[in-house]
């Protein structure tokens, strides 16, 4: 069984096939790549998961914003190359990587967590048989589900290798950065295969962490598509001029993961502008989906972990393609 773990346990031809996934009372239906699977690691290392979990609680019990963290390095992850580990890697002499990018640059962060959670669930294992790309799939889902409570609980699919190299230049590329317009954000999402849909649900991820003054100055100062008081309050904490990596909260409830990111964009408090661009009152279906999250967390809850196993669908390195690092920031 551990061979077929290392060489893969699926024909990789088979390239993705549509299943009905039942998220609380309704039942939708997601494209899933037929070489992962939630019950990947059942036998070879039953215990991997609960590991994961416990080494997240503890990280967000010693610094509650490092879920955030850890939601955002999987988000990054499978937006430059699919969901590969290739977030993780140092910059070597062979290539520049994903972490001096602009986008993750000072920013991304998590990775001593995620060092933690490999070293622990591999001397659980007694080898390495979990991939990085699986330890951030698993590590997210833990987070918003710790922050959010059993709404936001959803088998991860499993079974993704790690990448043996990074791109900075991908990085720059695919990632949308906060100054991005609606239309250029659903281009963006388009171009991974996600719809706008979700594009809104997975900007719902903001339901947790802070943002830097660096990527909302612009907004505060010169937006008009604001609350005034808001911008105002705002203005204490983010100078025109320093205090880049000053933080404020992304939602009125940092700490829990509840469906006020879209009851702020309403008032239009949405703290990025690439937030606010979701909700403008024109009756997109953007503006509805906003204003059905913001009245209904039930529904925000269920498109938001619909999205996630779509997201983490993303390209995923299956079977003899890659490797299962022994350590996430290089290769083997």
């Amino acid at each position: 069984m551990i061979e077929r773990l290392k060489m893969g346990c699926c024909n990789d031809g088979i390239q993705s096939l549509v299943v009905f996934v039942v998220i609380g009372m309704v039942t939708l239906i997601i494209p899933v790549n037929a070489n992962l699977s939630p019950h990947f690691y059942d036998k070879v290392c039953p215990q991997a998961l609960p590991v994961i979990r416990s080494v997240v609680q503890r990280a967000i019990s010693r610094e509650p914003r490092i879920g955030a963290s850890l939601l955002r390095l999987h988000f990054h992850d499978c937006f430059v190359n699919g969901c590969d580990g290739s977030i993780l890697l140092d910059d070597t002499r062979n290539f520049i990587g994903e972490k001096t990018a602009f986008p993750n640059n000072n920013s991304a962060r998590g990775f001593s967590v995620v060092d933690e959670i490999k070293a622990a669930v591999d001397k659980a294992c007694k080898r390495p048989v979990v991939s990085c790309a699986d330890i951030l799939a698993i590590a997210a889902r833990d987070s918003v589900a710790i922050y959010g409570g059993k709404q936001f609980w959803y088998q991860v699919l499993l079974g993704r290798r790690d990448a043996r190299t990074a791109s900075r230049d991908a990085a720059n590329s695919n990632l949308p950065p906060p100054t991005f317009s609606f239309s250029q954000l659903v281009s963006n999402f388009q171009s991974h295969g996600l719809n706008v849909r979700d594009l809104v649900a997975l900007s719902g991820g903001h339901t947790i962490g802070f943002a830097r003054c660096t990527t909302f100055r612009n907004r505060i100062y010169n937006e008009s598509n604001i609350d005034p008081k808001f911008a105002a309050s705002l203005r204490n904490i983010c100078p025109r001029s320093g205090g880049d990596n000053n933080l404020e909260k992304l939602d009125a409830t940092p700490a829990r993961a509840d469906s006020r990111y879209f009851t702020d964009l309403l008032q239009k408090k949405g703290l990025l502008h690439s937030d606010q661009e979701l909700f403008k009152g024109q009756g997109r279906e953007s503006d509805k989906l906003v204003q059905l999250y913001s009245r209904s967390p039930i529904a925000f809850a269920r498109d938001f972990k619909a999205s996630m196993i779509k997201m983490g669908n993303l390209k995923p390195l299956t079977g003899s393609k890659g490797e299962i690092r022994c350590h996430c920031r290089r290769v083997n």
